[in-house]
């Protein structure tokens, strides 16, 4: 006898209406629980980081608290150091604050010259607007800066947690491999597993393809610094490269601080605009022939889907939406795939298939049939 309770089958409009309302609950929870979920992903994504480290001192014979541990402390220690040689920079900067006080007059008093005699805007009247600008924001200077340590803290103390989740994901990972193998208990393990797998090799590929886009951009935007003679080449021309952190516009962002400081410390202006045009040119480069040469195909979303994820998911969390957009992206597209019913998703998420040519007689489709009969053969391998 079948215990079963029937399916209700409900019509169209009131299964979009579920949808529909599924969705503005399913948003507004990311957007309520933002400052819970954002480092946990992130966390997720450091322990998929250190994950092959950590198997591999494992497989040495340490414990795996005491591997886990070893990799913690390794990932402090190098993003100290990167801290201490930005810190190093920033200080040196700091010799140059009178040379671009200096010449942040001068650009200043040929501003004025240049209103005064091409658009008649009096001078008198540009400092007291610019005296009623600073009136506002010194009156309002408490609340800007007590919102700035309020976020700062929040910052900070989200930062001294992600060790912890990684640490408590690493030592449970098979704990929380057996929890996925009992919600999905009518699926077998091996196809968990298979998802798994893919959802890991996604995140491995983006996060390695990501760091090597970040030294090749790096070494670009320092050449073309060095060859316009700006100080601090290596400094600036990185910290362009991880605003690629930032897709599509991170480069440009970035370039507006060694452009302004070349604008400070040449008397040529040119230097500047010849700053934002090899960032413009690297970007360019990046975007058109290195990331999709270094990444590949493992993160396989098209272009049109990519920009609107970047919006919406900037829209949700602000900046550290944008940075997860992709990864996020590329890991339902896995699990879009792995699900029949959401199968048309991850193939609305991908690539676009090229067309087929036209067959034109029975000659061309006896020559294509071998083809496509290997083509039908990978694709069911595949799932």
């Amino acid at each position: 006898m079948n215990n079963r309770a029937p399916e209700i089958q409900l019509p169209p409009y009131a299964r979009l209406t579920c949808i529909l309302l599924s969705l503005v609950i399913i948003v507004y929870g990311l957007y309520v629980l933002q400052s819970t979920l954002v480092p946990l992903i992130f966390a997720v994504l450091f322990a998929a980081i250190l994950y092959p480290l950590c198997r591999r001192l494992e497989h040495w014979g340490i414990p795996r608290i005491g591997a886990i541990t070893i990799c913690i402390l390794f990932a402090i220690g190098a993003l100290y150091g990167l801290i201490y040689l930005v810190s190093i920079q920033i200080g040196n900067f700091t010799e140059e604050a009178p040379r671009l006080l200096k010449r942040g007059n001068q650009i200043l008093n040929q501003l004025q010259r240049y209103t005064n005699n091409h658009l008649h805007i009096d001078p008198q009247r540009i400092v007291t607007e610019g005296r009623k600008y600073l009136t506002s924001l010194l009156s309002n200077a408490g609340t800007i800066l007590t919102s700035t340590l309020l976020a700062t803290t929040n910052t900070l103390s989200t930062i001294a947690l992600l060790p912890l989740f990684i640490f408590f994901f690493l030592l449970y990972r098979d704990f929380f491999k057996s929890f996925f193998y009992k919600t999905v208990g009518h699926t077998r393990r091996t196809k968990v597993d298979t998802v798994f797998s893919q959802i890991y090799n996604v995140v491995k590929d983006y996060l390695v393809g990501l760091v090597l886009v970040i030294g090749v951009v790096g070494v670009l935007n320092t050449v073309g610094l060095l060859i316009l003679g700006v100080e601090y080449a290596v400094f600036f021309g990185f910290f362009g490269a991880f605003m690629i952190l930032i897709p599509y516009v991170g480069i440009a962002i970035g370039s507006v601080l060694p452009a302004l400081f070349a604008l400070g410390t040449h008397p040529n202006p040119l230097v500047a605009l010849g700053v934002v045009g090899i960032f413009l040119f690297v970007q360019i480069l990046e975007g058109n022939f290195i990331t999709p040469y270094i990444v590949g195909s493992k993160v396989s979303i098209n272009p049109l889907a990519a920009v609107i994820v970047l919006i919406l998911w900037g829209q949700l969390w602000g900046l550290p939406g944008l940075i997860l957009a992709l990864p996020l992206t590329a890991i339902l597209k896995v699990i879009f795939d792995s699900i029949d019913e959401l199968k048309p998703y991850g193939f609305l998420l991908g690539e676009a298939e090229k067309p087929r040519p036209p067959i034109r007689n029975i000659q061309e489709l006896t020559e294509q049939l071998p083809e496509r009969v290997r083509r039908i053969g990978q694709a069911k391998v595949k799932k």
